[in-house]
């Protein structure tokens, strides 16, 4: 019998379009393994819930078509040599990653496996098309979206490979760790509501897929209306791979182009966040624009504080906050409201922003979240002007006219008239008696007044622009 070929399986946790374990088990026996490797970054805690119940449904999966997961955990580079050892294996496969520091680190490995007699094979398994391919003539590598989009949109994207019907796999001795070993799972059970909200698993994934098939032709106009429903919902899945995006790309250009090009362009976006943190690894921590590293923060623990727990007085960043401490999720359209309050309201580092994103997104995705970031921040390129200070209550109010978003989410508003609940400050003292509210005790004062926020903004932005 053949020796067995070992797949990595990472942010790939599905049978369509998995070019590696495609292309692996057509050559012979196949050992896929995850090995959760936290030495070079820490996923959050929501993320971890997510990646255990989408790692038990993939486990299932492949179990259907004949095969196994094996699970271990530490440095991949120590741990891997390890398998490939006990195994006997001829070859590792696996689809790329992207983030520098473990692109790098994948290099490296492939080169110490390669000296050893083994055959590697890396696949583009996470994007349309590898960050190194859509580049400017001389190489130079896009800082405009527009651009970038349009070099793109002309090249070829390739077909997804067929979805696995079957594999054979050796017989593995040494089974000790089991998915609980990984420890991912919260102790205290705090995911009760996204445990409601989010079915894990390709399968949820493609179904999702399907019915967003029936609205994309609203996307356009309704993806900036939290409560419409018209968003995809299709990010979670994409960020461990429950879903392949060329599967995405592929299925959606088939349809009328008029209709899914807004959705297509939001897929294009994602791969050029990823160019951008590929031929700029520091931007996760550090502004793009240089002049940004001399811009003037706050540290208000307070501020901080009202912001994360939803209390800041603004409904609209308030349901924002809370849907994401629920669900693990927020609405697209809220998440650029409630990160231009922080970094433009409360002039609070985006990077902290960031970070809270990080842990508490189900999402989560560092290339999306520090680009969406500097965007909103004004210090990224192609980012949003940084004198574009969005007004919470005008933004409540043309995208939350009703208040059904902010009655969801912040349900001591729930009997405010939609006139005022998008500002309960401002609404007189019958209104607020009636509706039941009492600011400063059921529902906070507002944390910094929206005039004089944007002005001491302006002025910081002045002093370095």
């Amino acid at each position: 019998m053949n020796k067995p070929t070992i797949v990595l399986i990472r942010q790939d946790l599905r049978l369509h379009d998995h070019p590696a374990l495609y292309h692996a088990s057509k050559e012979g026996p196949v050992i896929p393994l995850y090995i959760h490797d936290e030495s070079l970054s820490q996923p959050g805690e929501a993320r971890k819930w997510w990646l255990h119940r989408n790692l038990e449904h993939y486990q299932k999966s492949l179990e259907a078509i004949g095969g196994c997961l094996l699970f271990d955990e530490g440095k991949l580079e120590e741990v891997l040599p390890k398998w490939v050892k006990k195994t006997e294996a001829a070859a590792v496969y696996w689809n790329r990653l992207y983030d520098p520091d473990t692109f790098e680190r994948d290099k490296k490995l492939a080169e110490e496996l390669a000296a050893d007699g083994i055959k590697v094979k890396t696949f583009e398994g996470t994007l349309l098309l590898p960050p190194w391919k859509i580049t400017k003539a001389d190489g130079a590598p896009y800082k405009v979206y527009t651009s970038y989009y349009k070099a793109l949109r002309k090249a070829e994207i390739p077909k997804p490979v067929p979805t696995l019907k079957s594999m054979s796999v050796p017989e593995i001795v040494d089974m000790h760790m089991q998915l609980a070993d990984l420890r991912l799972l919260p102790e205290i059970s705090w995911y009760k509501i996204m445990e409601k909200v989010w079915d894990p698993g390709e399968k949820a994934a493609l179904k999702r897929m399907k019915r967003f098939s029936n609205r994309v032709q609203d996307y356009d106009e309704g993806r900036d209306y939290p409560a419409a429903g018209i968003h995809s919902t299709l990010s979670p899945y994409l960020s461990v791979g429950a879903v392949s995006v060329r599967s995405l790309f592929h299925h959606f250009t088939e349809k009328i182009e008029k209709q899914t090009e807004p959705f297509i362009k939001q897929l294009i976006w994602r791969d050029f966040s990823y160019s951008v943190l590929m031929h700029f690894p520091q931007s996760p921590e550090e502004p793009l624009h240089e002049k940004f590293k001399a811009f003037q923060w706050e540290e208000n623990a307070a501020h901080w504080e009202s912001w994360i727990k939803g209390r800041t007085g603004y409904p609209i960043v308030d349901a924002g906050m809370r849907e994401l401490w629920a669900t693990g999720f927020m609405h697209n359209r809220v998440r650029m409201i409630a990160a231009s309050f922080l970094s433009k309201h409360l002039l609070i580092p985006w990077q902290k922003g960031a970070d809270w994103f990080m842990d508490t997104l189900i999402d989560a995705d560092t290339a999306n979240n520090s680009m969406g970031w500097q965007w909103v921040a004004g210090s990224g390129f192609d980012s949003s002007p940084y004198f574009r200070i969005f007004n919470p209550t005008l933004q409540s109010e043309k995208f939350d006219g009703e208040g059904e978003y902010i009655r969801m989410w912040v349900p001591e508003l729930k009997d405010m008239p939609s006139k005022y609940i998008h500002s309960p400050s401002a609404a007189p003292d019958d209104v607020l008696e009636e509706a039941g509210v009492k600011l400063g005790v059921n529902y906070p004062h507002p944390v910094v007044d929206h005039k004089a926020a944007r002005q001491r903004a302006l002025d910081r932005f002045e002093k370095i622009k």
